[in-house]
């Protein structure tokens, strides 16, 4: 049995400390920045609702948050001295320690104040009724990743990477990290894998095959590509991710149908 397939079995009692509110914690990780987390988190996560789910998108990345600039949320979230209430945008209920900050306020913090903000997020905002959080995460093998490892149960990872030896360098360290903490990694994505030019021929140009080779390697599952196309950073700049502006393009229906694969296992 496949890792994927143990979460759909496994029972709740396993749960170390669950966020509150949500039945799955989904994580996005690479442990290698620029590489398409950001942008990959919020198209899964509006692919999940799309299909259905109910879904909350969190971003744990302290130090440079996306989810404000991708959602084009300008707002700061509703609080009772005790509670943060996510603010929901596109159906999705979303938390970004850029939303409590400036847009240039550099995040200047020691590790502590980094899991404390985490903790906030995963324990003191009131998600409601999610199937799904999707857990956009920072680059690294640090104090985040830990936090979530050891005190909150992550159902499942999907490691983020471009074809390029530089980038796979960090996720095969991230995977040995994830192992080591016994989080179960659902597979990997060859993000950014080529792009087709005018004449119609398919360029690699960070090379290829390098993170299927990776994912056989570790004995992984290969989720498969998403290569290269303007309209997605495009889309992402204006703040309506792809999936929610042009649910059929040809991008759009890769991450619905990887949706369809987490939800058929975990639902």
């Amino acid at each position: 049995m496949n890792d994927t397939l143990k979460a759909k079995t496994e029972p709740k009692s396993f749960k170390k400390n669950p966020i509150k509110g949500t039945k799955f914690t989904i994580a996005i990780s690479s442990a290698k920045g620029g590489v398409g987390k950001s942008t990959f988190a919020t198209n899964l996560a509006l692919a999940l609702k799309n299909i259905g789910c109910k879904v909350g998108l969190l971003d744990a990345d302290i130090y440079g948050p996306s989810l404000p600039k991708l959602f084009s949320i300008n707002q700061k979230p509703e609080s009772n001295g005790q509670t943060l209430k996510p603010i929901t945008k596109y159906d999705i209920q979303c938390m970004s320690i850029g939303f409590l900050t400036e847009e240039q306020t550099p995040m200047i913090w020691r590790g502590p104040m980094v899991t404390s903000a985490i903790k906030t997020f995963t324990q003191k905002v009131e998600w409601k009724d999610l199937d799904f959080i999707i857990v956009d995460m920072p680059p690294g093998t640090g104090d985040t990743q830990l936090t979530f490892a050891q005190e909150i149960n992550m159902d499942g990872v999907i490691i983020i990477s471009t074809p390029q030896e530089i980038a796979l360098q960090d996720v095969k360290r991230g995977i040995k990290m994830f192992e080591k903490l016994k989080v179960k990694i659902i597979g990997l994505i060859d993000n950014m894998s080529h792009f087709i030019g005018d004449d119609g021929k398919k360029y690699a140009i960070f090379g290829e095959g390098g993170v299927k080779k990776t994912a056989e390697e570790f004995e992984k599952e290969f989720l498969g590509e998403i290569p290269i196309n303007p309209e997605v950073g495009k889309q992402g700049d204006l703040g309506a991710p792809i999936v929610e502006n042009n649910p059929e393009h040809e991008i759009s229906k890769i991450y619905l149908k990887l949706a369809e694969k987490i939800k058929s296992t975990y639902l």
